[in-house]
C-alpha cells in the first residue's frame, strides 16, 4: 500500500529564495504549455497538442534558457506538464459528463505551490539516517534542506513533493510499504449520521458534538481579512497580513483535520463494519438558483438565498467531505468495512414499523411516528436506517 507523510521544513534565507524561484520557474512553463495548447486549437486548425509533444521539446527549452529552466530537475519538469494534461484530461471527461466544463485556467505564482519529483533519487533525495540526528532532503538546485521528521517514514519512498503553505514549506512523501496487521474483530457494526447540530450519531445512541472551528474563528478570520483588504497591494503591511490570514486559516484547518482523525479512529477502533450516507456536499452546498420575477424583466423574486448561505457555512465548516475520506482510509489500514448506503429517507423511516412520511420528524431532533407512535431522537434514526441498508448492501454483494 502507498501512505503519504508530510513534515515541515525549515530553509535557510537563501533556501527559501531558491525554492521560491522554483515554485516561479514551474508556474512560468506551466503557463507556457496551456498558452501552446490554447493557441494551437485556435490558430493552427483546431489542432490538439499532447503531452508527449510537449515533453519533447523540454531539452530545447532547457538549452534556450538555462538559467531559468536548466536549473532544475527534468523530471519535476515532466511532471508539471503532467499536471496540465490531467488538467485537460479533466475538462474533457467533464465535458462528456455533461458537467460544467471548467476549462484549464492559468495560474498565477501565488497561487502555484506544489512541485513534484516523480522519483525518489531524481533531482531530489530524502536523506534519513537513523545515526544523523538533523533529517535533509535534497532538491536540484537548493541544496540540502533540513526537515522536522516528527514521525519515522516506513516503507520504501517513491514520490518527494515540495509545498508551500503561506510562509511555510512542507516536503510530501509518499512511501510503499507491506499492508498493516488487521485490528481484532469486535462484533461490534454502526451506522452513521452526518449532521450539523451533532457532528455525527451512531446507531448505538451515542453523539459526536460539532465543535465548529470555523465559527470560532470566525471574528478573528473576519477582522484579519478587513485588515488585509485595507492595506496597499506590495506593501509591507499588506504582507504581513497576508501573513496573519493565513496563520487563522491553518489554524482552523488543523483542527478541523485534527478532530476528524481522532473521531474517525475511535470508530474504527470499536466497530467492524459502519455504514455511512452516499451524501453529495457538492450538492448540498450549492447556492439557491436565481428567480426572475416574471412581472417586472431584470429583478428577483427571494430565494432563500440568505438562510442557504449560513446552512453551506455550517456544512464547510463541519468538514464531512474530509472526515468521511479520512475514515476510509484508516478503515482500510485497520481491515474494517465501511460502506456508503443512499441516504433517502433515511430520517424519515420509522425504524419500528417501516413507515415513511414527513410528518415523521416535526423537529430537528424529535422524531415521532403516525403510524406507531414511536418515539426516539432523530438523528439516532437515522443512523439505525443508515445501518440497516448497509447491513442489507453488504449481504446482497457479490462475494
Amino acid at each position: 500500500m502507498i501512505r503519504a507523510y508530510k513534515f515541515l521544513m525549515r530553509p535557510t534565507v537563501g533556501q527559501q529564495g531558491a525554492l521560491a524561484e522554483m515554485l516561479h520557474d514551474h508556474c512560468s512553463l506551466y503557463n507556457a504549455a496551456l498558452q501552446e495548447r490554447r493557441d494551437a486549437y485556435r490558430h493552427v486548425s483546431k489542432t490538439t497538442i499532447r503531452y508527449g509533444q510537449q515533453s519533447a521539446q523540454l531539452k530545447d527549452i532547457r538549452a534556450f534558457d538555462p538559467e531559468r529552466q536548466g536549473r532544475w530537475s527534468f523530471s519535476s519538469q515532466q511532471a508539471t506538464l503532467r499536471r496540465l494534461d490531467k488538467a485537460f484530461a479533466a475538462f474533457f471527461r467533464r465535458i462528456k459528463a455533461g458537467d460544467k466544463p471548467g476549462y484549464p485556467r492559468f495560474r498565477p505564482g501565488k497561487r502555484f505551490d506544489t512541485v513534484e519529483f516523480p522519483k525518489d533519487g531524481d533531482g531530489c533525495r530524502w536523506d534519513s539516517t537513523p545515526h544523523d540526528p538533523v533529517t535533509r532532503v535534497r532538491f536540484q538546485g537548493v541544496g540540502h534542506v533540513k526537515v522536522h521528521q516528527h514521525r519515522p517514514v516506513v516503507g520504501k519512498v517513491k514520490t518527494v513533493s515540495v509545498k508551500r503553505e503561506g510562509n511555510r514549506w512542507y516536503v510530501i512523501l509518499t512511501a510503499e510499504q507491506a499492508a498493516p496487521e488487521p485490528l481484532p474483530a469486535t462484533g461490534s457494526v454502526a451506522g452513521i449520521d452526518m449532521g450539523i447540530v451533532n457532528f455525527l450519531a451512531d446507531s448505538n445512541g451515542g453523539f459526536v458534538p460539532n465543535p465548529r472551528h470555523g465559527r470560532r474563528g470566525a471574528a478573528k478570520l473576519e477582522a484579519a481579512q478587513q485588515a488585509l483588504s485595507r492595506c496597499k497591494r506590495g506593501s509591507k503591511r499588506r504582507h504581513k497580513a497576508v501573513e496573519k490570514a493565513a496563520r487563522l486559516h491553518r489554524k482552523v484547518r488543523r483542527q478541523r483535520l485534527d478532530h476528524a482523525h481522532k473521531t474517525a479512529l475511535d470508530l474504527v477502533r470499536k466497530h467492524d463494519f459502519i455504514a455511512h450516507e452516499d451524501l453529495k456536499i457538492r450538492n448540498m452546498s450549492k447556492a439557491p438558483a436565481p428567480k426572475p420575477d416574471p412581472d417586472q424583466p431584470g429583478s428577483f423574486l427571494p430565494n432563500g438565498a440568505a438562510a442557504k448561505a449560513g446552512l453551506n457555512r455550517s456544512i464547510n465548516d463541519a468538514g464531512w467531505g474530509v472526515f468521511l475520506q479520512i475514515l476510509t482510509a484508516k478503515a482500510e489500514c485497520a481491515g474494517r468495512e465501511v460502506m456508503a448506503v443512499d441516504p433517502r429517507n433515511t430520517s424519515r423511516r420509522c425504524p419500528k414499523c417501516g413507515h415513511i412520511a414527513k410528518e415523521n420528524r416535526p423537529a430537528q431532533e424529535k422524531f415521532h411516528c403516525v403510524a406507531c407512535g414511536h418515539n426516539a431522537h432523530a438523528d439516532t434514526v437515522g443512523a439505525v436506517n443508515v445501518l440497516r441498508a448497509g447491513l442489507v448492501r453488504r449481504e446482497a454483494a457479490p462475494a
